[in-house]
């Protein structure tokens, strides 16, 4: 959430970490292209949610599947549990994760030395989908104990950062992190079953879910905008505009499921969501700006000009998940004919910027950005690497798999740029195996 604004935002590890590497060549069985037709390499036009089947990229571009799982485990391993690190700021450590209580942990924006809404979000949701009941009840402890805003208009919303001791920064709130902490507990219900009180994931969802829609009732301020049915950029204070990666429609069904009470409003945002994913990339290149009007348009303060670096209304951090967020709905609900216009249309455009070169920040244009928001990312962003491989899901272009490789040779990101590249590699190999599932009692029921 607002990065730039905020300062610059957002022996058996080894073996692990070293046995996926070396499995990088595709297995002779498995390298046949994806389904005959035209169709992308993990098209599936009903569905993972409801055949049970999610789409597989890596299998379909020739990695086998224990390759795969073992290259999952050496970067859960890293990340959650590898070198924290010995420098004051961690930038010299490789996990992002660290226990503070017996019941308490938090993931650290190694960067800024701080913990987002955004990255717990993430990590509890990595944390369930793959089974780690302990990492995602201590991060949830966290959350809900140091982060979740227990009175007033804004109550069950998420101060969206605190430092490492569990202090609020800002009250403010980044809709994406509630999103994605609201999406976890949803599925840890569906998973695991509900608890009492803190452990009650199902009610805990519901509540935060009720508030983002009902917390004017109370005086506050919700997080979704009535007219546009879409997220907000920071209740309470930036709420007349949008970012296009806050809108999340694959969640949404979940959230339909977990809030039934506010159904229509869900069902509304989801068509709302899909709609900003169509309409914030440019036709051109596929690049979506970072903050946009709720039309889809680019966001632009008083003074900024189409042809300066700031990060509102470019090509930048934020923007990248928007890629992933078109290419989850299409694996969860099916593979529609405007996200795979969108994946060939990004494709072409990163094809002709080299598929292992490319930079991570442009105008909309296709123009790469002279400034970005730090010096410590590398250039060609593990990040970006992960979103973009995520097009291969629908795409139909003749090229797919080449991003679907470029993701798995990347190594698993470590030092100073872990955070946020590491949540998004880790989440790309989740979405790309079909191991990002909706967990919840209603995924395998029509909606």
């Amino acid at each position: 959430m607002n990065r730039a604004v905020n300062k610059a935002r957002k022996a058996a590890v080894a073996l692990l970490s070293a046995a996926a590497l070396m499995a990088t060549a595709p297995s002779a069985a498995l390298a046949a292209d994806a389904p005959a037709h035209g169709r992308g390499l993990g098209h599936n036009p009903v569905g993972g949610v409801r055949t049970g089947h999610y789409p597989d990229v890596f299998s379909a571009a020739g990695y086998s599947k224990k390759a795969v799982d073992a290259r999952i485990e050496a970067t859960w391993q890293q990340l959650f549990h590898g070198d924290p690190g010995t420098a004051p700021t961690h930038a010299d450590g490789q996990s992002i994760y660290y226990q503070l209580t017996p019941d308490l942990a938090y993931v650290e924006d190694i960067g800024n030395q701080d913990v987002r809404t955004e990255g717990m979000g993430y990590a509890m949701m990595i944390a369930v989908q793959l089974g780690h009941k302990h990492e995602f009840d201590s991060l949830w402890n966290f959350a809900k104990t140091k982060m979740q805003i227990q009175s007033g208009g804004e109550k069950y919303y998420f101060a969206w950062h605190t430092d490492t001791t569990g202090k609020v920064l800002s009250t403010g709130v980044a809709p994406d992190g509630d999103q994605w902490i609201a999406a976890a507990l949803a599925m840890a219900s569906g998973r695991w079953g509900d608890g009492q009180d803190t452990y009650d994931y199902g009610q805990q969802a519901k509540q935060i879910l009720h508030a983002m829609w009902h917390a004017s009732d109370n005086g506050g301020v919700n997080i979704f905008d009535a007219a546009s049915h879409l997220p907000t950029f920071s209740p309470p204070g930036a709420v007349g505009y949008s970012d296009p990666s806050y809108a999340l429609p694959a969640f949404y069904k979940v959230f339909a499921a977990a809030d039934p009470t506010d159904k229509a409003l869900w069902d509304q945002a989801y068509t709302a969501g899909e709609k900003m994913l169509q309409k914030a990339p440019n036709a051109q290149t596929g690049l979506a700006p970072c903050y946009a009007n709720f039309d889809g348009t680019p966001y632009m303060r008083p003074g900024e000009t189409v042809d300066d670096n700031a990060y509102d209304h470019n090509f930048q951090e934020d923007a990248w998940r928007v890629i992933a967020n078109a290419n989850v709905d299409a694996s969860w609900f099916g593979t529609k004919p405007w996200q795979t216009k969108y994946s060939n249309t990004l494709e072409r455009f990163f094809q002709g910027q080299g598929v292992t070169t490319y930079v991570s920040r442009y105008h909309l244009d296709g123009t790469p950005l002279t400034a970005g928001q730090n010096t410590y990312e590398p250039a060609h962003a593990q990040g970006l690497v992960a979103m973009n491989s995520t097009s291969a899901i629908s795409a139909n272009a003749a090229d797919r798999k080449d991003f679907v490789r470029d993701l798995w040779n990347t190594p698993i990101p470590s030092g100073q740029a872990r955070y946020y590249d590491g949540m998004l590699y880790m989440l790309g190999l989740l979405y790309d195996s079909g191991q990002f599932k909706d967990w919840t009692p209603q995924a395998h029921t029509h909606r």
